[in-house]
């Protein structure tokens, strides 16, 4: 005779060391007790005694996190567990956390055990534009993000700040789409809020007239005094011609002068003598040219021979 067992065969160590069970879920608010809005704050959940005791014989790792699948709609997300106190069958779930997974108060929802990567990177879309009136965004959600164990991407996490909650979606998490961000270096980006516009920035067109150049700006008219304009007087009682009401200037006769378009920073050119100088034209005749001793002396008195 021989026996046959179908069910002593080996079980693969995946499953043996996998924690899966369902539970009614119910929102933070229907645990009974002392209050526990702490829950709401993080991406942690409320199991029952029973299965602290499942999973302390398992061969799992450390920090403990789950994979919540509903199985109606067909949505899942992740999550850490914060006590072991919820009566059986029961565990508490965040707000935010039954949203995500479309459930009602009393729905069932798959618990099962898994290893995620650690974060190294999240991208956030806040849902409401008011989330820019906070002066560091980026410190508030770090330091709200202390209370979460993971990250899914797809989800619409809530953050509690200056006793208001603001709502922000997962939209992207490197390496993988859920990932654990206990005690990881992990950077973060925003992207732009839902219903954010661009303040209008309105351009008006440069008056050509504008651009061209005013002489009249260059040097000041002045009607009033003039130094060193005045007329003089002679001690001999004799009068120079010297107009003492001169000519204003006007200032379209004055011409700006050409800029240096090769100028360099931090070069300095002095510039001796702007005007070329002539070329001389050299005489064919030699006797323009002057040679030096070259002259003839002269004598007062007339030198002879002596008889």
């Amino acid at each position: 005779m021989f026996a046959f067992n179908m069910f002593d065969q080996a079980i693969p160590q995946a499953f043996r060391n996998r924690f899966s069970t369902q539970y009614r879920c119910y929102s933070v608010s229907m645990f009974a007790g002392s209050d526990r809005s702490d829950v709401e704050k993080g991406g942690k959940i409320i199991m029952p005694p029973s299965a602290l005791d499942q999973l302390s014989r398992l061969n799992i790792t450390y920090p403990m996190l789950f994979k919540l699948i509903n199985r109606k709609t067909d949505r899942m997300t992740h999550c850490g567990v914060l006590e072991f106190v919820a009566e059986e069958g029961i565990c508490y779930l965040p707000h935010w956390m039954m949203q995500n997974l479309l459930l009602e108060e009393g729905g069932l929802v798959q618990v099962e055990s898994v290893n995620l990567m650690v974060a190294t990177y999240s991208k956030f879309q806040p849902q409401a534009p008011d989330f820019l009136d906070i002066t560091n965004p980026k410190a508030v959600l770090e330091n709200a993000l202390r209370n979460f164990a993971c990250l899914t991407t797809g989800d619409v996490i809530a953050i509690n700040y200056n006793e208001k909650i603001y709502e922000l979606r997962v939209m992207e998490t490197k390496p993988d789409k859920a990932v654990s961000i206990i005690e990881c270096d992990m950077n973060v980006d925003f992207d732009a809020p839902l219903g954010y516009k661009e303040p209008e920035r309105h351009y008006q067109p440069e008056d050509s007239s504008d651009l061209e150049a005013d002489h009249t700006t260059f040097v000041p008219v002045d009607l009033g005094f003039r130094p060193f304009t005045g007329a003089g007087n002679r001690l001999d009682g004799k009068k120079k011609g010297v107009d003492p009401n001169p000519a204003l200037i006007n200032p379209e006769d004055i011409k700006r002068g050409i800029p240096n378009y090769e100028f360099k920073i931090g070069k300095i050119t002095f510039i001796r003598n702007s005007r070329p100088h002539p070329k001389q034209i050299e005489e064919d005749s030699g006797a323009s040219r002057f040679i030096a001793f070259s002259g003839e002396g002269q004598s007062l008195r007339k030198k002879g021979r002596k008889p």
